[in-house]
């Protein structure tokens, strides 16, 4: 099933924040069986893993909502597509995995690795990936209300492509999303959406947020040394007890600085 086209998720991601969240879960029908079931048992897929010799799967485009994936060595496996929603997937490698347009809609993938994962396209709102690795990888789609709680985002590649102007507008969106004690050293975020984002202690060391919407996000006790601040929307966001603030760059570049809040409240 192919319901949600690569042109649909382009024009919804690259829209207007109503239009990125409301249309790309209107794309399909999430009460179908494609979207709620599974076509295959965890015994199917570990016999494939068996038959495979090492090689990556090709799940791409399968139906495996619910289905318990737990554990499961599927290093490169192409999911593009596939339908994982409410699937357990708790301490599955799926590095350098292939996820693009796939859903993920309450999966559980705490502790997974995802390092080097490509999640063009990708649609995780409501997605456990506490304590996951996603390094390097390329998150450029919906995790609204996601749990990334002590996730390793080093290096992630989830900013706009303002180089490309057919991509320009392409970025993660991270709204109402926990990313408390997260480590996201190096990350690139500049131009996501990160409004109400839970990012209290998380480590921000050298992040590009430039141009990125933190508006309500909470930062208290969050280290921000070396962070890039340019532009970036602080409207009713917490920037209290911040490490390294000294450090961060363009820290004057802020846009709404006067509404930001600075102070811990009585």
């Amino acid at each position: 099933m192919r319901a949600l086209t690569l042109s649909l998720v382009l024009a919804t991601l690259a829209a207007g924040p109503a239009a990125a969240e409301q249309d790309l879960l209107l794309g399909a029908d999430m009460t179908s069986p494609s979207m709620t079931q599974a076509q295959m048992s965890r015994a199917d897929v570990e016999a494939m893993i068996g038959k495979a010799n090492g090689q990556p799967l090709d799940l791409s485009d399968k139906a495996l909502s619910g289905l318990d994936l737990s554990g499961l060595n599927l290093r490169g496996a192409n999911l593009r597509t596939a339908r994982l929603n409410k699937a357990n997937l708790r301490g599955t490698d799926l590095s350098g995995a292939n996820l693009e347009q796939a859903w993920l809609l309450k999966a559980d993938l705490s502790g997974a690795k995802l390092t080097d994962a490509k999640m063009f396209g990708i649609t995780a709102r409501e997605a456990n990936l506490s304590g996951a690795d996603l390094s390097r990888s390329m998150p450029i789609g919906d995790f609204k209300g996601a749990n990334m709680s002590g996730a390793t985002l080093v290096d992630l590649k989830g900013g706009a492509n303002i180089k490309n102007q057919s991509m320009g507008l392409m970025r993660a969106v991270f709204t109402s999303v926990n990313l408390s004690g997260a480590n996201l050293k190096g990350a690139n975020l500049g131009r996501s959406r990160l409004e109400y984002a839970n990012l209290k202690d998380a480590d921000l060391t050298g992040v590009v947020l430039m141009g990125s919407d933190l508006s309500g996000a909470n930062l208290t006790g969050a280290t921000v040394t070396g962070a890039d601040f340019k532009n970036v929307d602080v409207s009713g966001a917490r920037l209290i007890d911040l490490q390294g603030q000294s450090e961060a760059k363009d820290w004057a570049e802020r846009v709404n600085i006067d509404r930001a809040v600075t102070q811990a409240s009585d």
